[in-house]
């Protein structure tokens, strides 16, 4: 049995802030669980699959964010519990149905659960997804620690069913990923009746449609979604989760939410202002609670805001001050507008330690010059730099090869439109650097579609996308459709390898089974890029002539959209790992080294980590311990002193 869904008396748990979510949302009789993998949000739905059977739940991984919450919709208009899950890129890929299901409103309780990453600590930007609280008039929650990741899931479930509306509830990477104790409460139990009443009057919120716009008549939805806003600030005001720890009358009042108020208690700590400095912690960030806002306001002359990336509390709240101005007084305030916090990046204690110290001139000095200095000096000793590179065995690492061969044998000036995914490691060295343009998920076939139609203005180039298995499903078709339609011609590079592995593996539509572990039926790509019309060749990426030959034979095809499926499990698959299919050795007599006119090809160029340059010997040689035995360096070696021998 699960940890998750221990029912023991007075049970704790070290959890994640992820784990913390699903426990709170357990103990809040979820029903139904849908997301898309996402760093920090992956383990959400994980955790969900783990206990689906013994908690009754339905739990999938959706094809793209805006199905998940369609599928979690589904489940409140029929009067359960849901919840949909994805990190803060996946918003803007939901926002479209969240614009409309925010009018429509909902029923069952649910949440949008959204896992910000500040700091692109995995993504390509740290877009926040607070903004789209306000965009879409719904409130929004942040929980400070991991027992408020918890505990706030039920008390959110339930403003949800007060105000007929989805409530956001957003986490971030050092919220999701870093683990506390948690204490448990009562499990309830699992017995629920799905039923969707649709045969009421037009606009009733129990037994009529659930329709999301009455054209040309605003009042009839858009003025009750705002009523239900106004309903939320008013529940706000006495949110058992907004906090409030220090003097009556502070000299500065700290005004944070999130993981930031853990990194503001410690610098007050540290510096010994608890007697000086006042922390109000909201929870309920979107709508603000005026009432208790201005009560703090108005005993602080000065006001230190802490929060991440964009400015978004400090802004709200200025608009607060700036309204109460006659009833607060004048304020004093500090923050990013100020200068005293960074607008991009993470934040940490050294950070609002150094504002602190510098609102309060109280000298604080962390690391000594000189220990920092050893630190960077072992470092650089015995810590050798290493770029971001793609595992031992990647198949995408042979793919970005045979490509980037490709095009410089086709002459051209082809180039190839990178997508999202473990692949985005083709504009950097690791792949290459083979792909020119990066942006969102499925964006590298529709631009590839529009370039391929600038042949009229004389653009010569042949144009090629690349894409993965996951990303294909997700968003790439669409812009296959597009591209096939238009004539357009320029050349997909769909890259199978078989399940969503920047995240984890997680099933997608083109997987057998599910995240449950079902079977399921699979679709296949090849068939439905046929189907759709396109030109369609398959290969192994490992081949690399073929898989050369291949695409320069697509590339000739001056009319319409052509794909070229690279199929090969990646290597830390279930399918492949520990499997060896060659063994791999470097015979040093052959090996040139620097002397070679290749120049080290393989550890310089190709770069795979199994590959190690021996300083002292001038060969390079194999690391046995990380080679995973794919033998696609044999064919890289011009000198063909790397040998592969077939595991029997």
């Amino acid at each position: 049995m699960s940890y998750l869904i221990d029912e023991g008396k007075n049970a704790s748990h070290l959890l994640m802030g992820n784990e913390a979510i699903v426990r709170g949302s357990l103990e809040a009789g979820i029903n139904v669980a849908a997301g898309y993998p996402g760093t920090p949000s992956s383990e959400i739905i994980e955790c969900f699959s783990q206990v689906a059977k013994e908690r009754n739940l339905y739990v999938e991984w959706s094809t793209n964010e805006k199905v998940a919450v369609e599928v979690a919709a589904a489940a409140s208009f029929a009067g359960l519990r849901s919840l949909c899950v994805m990190k803060q890129n996946g918003v803007n890929v939901a926002s479209d149905f969240l614009l409309h299901l925010a009018s429509s409103g909902t029923r069952g309780g649910m949440l949008l659960v959204t896992c910000d990453d500040p700091g692109a600590l995995s993504s390509v930007n740290e877009g926040e997804s607070r903004l789209f609280a306000q965009l879409l008039e719904i409130p929004l929650l942040e929980p400070g620690d991991f027992q408020e990741a918890k505990d706030i899931i039920p008390w959110a479930f339930a403003l949800s069913e007060k105000i007929r509306n989805i409530v956001m509830v957003r986490s971030v990477t050092r919220l999701s990923h870093a683990s506390g104790n948690v204490r448990f409460g009562p499990l309830p139990a699992t017995a629920a009746k799905a039923e969707f009443h649709y045969s009421g009057p037009l606009l009733d919120p129990d037994t009529g449609p659930m329709i999301a716009m009455i054209v040309a008549a605003p009042e009839a939805q858009h003025g009750p979604q705002q009523e239900k806003m106004k309903r939320a600030a008013e529940i706000f005001e006495t949110c058992p989760f907004n906090t409030y720890t220090g003097p009556a009358a502070p000299e500065l009042l700290i005004v944070t939410s999130s993981a930031c108020s853990l990194y503001s208690r410690e610098a007050v700590s540290i510096l010994g202002l608890t007697e000086r400095v006042g922390i109000l912690k909201l929870a309920t960030t979107w709508p603000l609670p005026q009432r208790l806002l201005k009560k703090h306001l108005a005993a602080a002359p000065q006001i230190l805001f802490v929060e991440e990336v964009a400015p978004t509390l400090e802004d709200h709240v200025k608009v607060v001050a700036a309204e109460a101005g006659a009833e607060i007084g004048g304020k004093i305030f500090f923050g990013k507008k100020s200068g005293h916090l960074p607008s991009l990046g993470e934040l940490n204690p050294d950070l609002v330690l150094a504002a602190l110290s510098r609102i309060f001139a109280v000298p604080y000095e962390g690391a000594p010059a000189a220990f920092s200095g050893a630190v960077k000096a072992l470092a650089a000793r015995y810590a050798p730099p290493r770029g971001m590179t793609f595992c031992p065995g990647c198949p995408h690492r042979a793919s970005y090869w045979s490509i980037n061969n490709a095009v410089k044998l086709d002459g051209r000036g082809g180039f190839v439109c990178g997508d999202i995914g473990c692949y985005v490691m083709g504009t950097m060295a690791a792949g290459f650097n083979t792909c020119k343009t990066l942006h969102a998920m499925g964006s590298a076939s529709g631009i590839a579609s529009g370039f391929g139609k600038l042949k009229q203005f004389g653009m010569g180039q042949p144009v090629m996308a690349v894409c993965g298995d996951s990303t294909f499903f997700h968003a790439a078709m669409p812009a296959l459709a597009n591209a096939i339609h238009q004539r357009s011609p320029f050349t997909l590079m769909l890259m199978d390898n078989r399940g969503t592995a920047m995240t984890g593996f997680q099933p997608h539509p083109g997987s057998p089974t599910n995240v449950l572990g079902d079977t399921v039926p699979a679709l296949d790509m090849e068939k439905i890029c046929r189907a759709m019309g396109a030109k369609v060749e398959v290969s192994d990426p490992f081949n690399l002539e073929k898989t050369r030959q291949k695409l320069n034979h697509l590339m000739e095809y001056a009319d319409g959209a052509k794909v070229l499926i690279l199929r090969r499990a990646c290597a830390l698959s279930p399918e492949r790992r520990g499997k060896k299919d060659y063994e791999v050795t470097v015979d040093e007599s052959r090996c040139r080294g620097e002397d070679c006119g290749c120049n080290r090809i393989c550890t310089r160029i190709f770069g795979c980590p199994g590959l190690i340059w021996d300083g002292e010997k001038k060969v390079s040689r194999i690391d046995e311990i990380i080679c995973v035995g794919c033998g696609v360096c044999a064919d890289i070696c011009p000198a063909g002193a790397i040998v592969r021998k077939e595991i029997a």
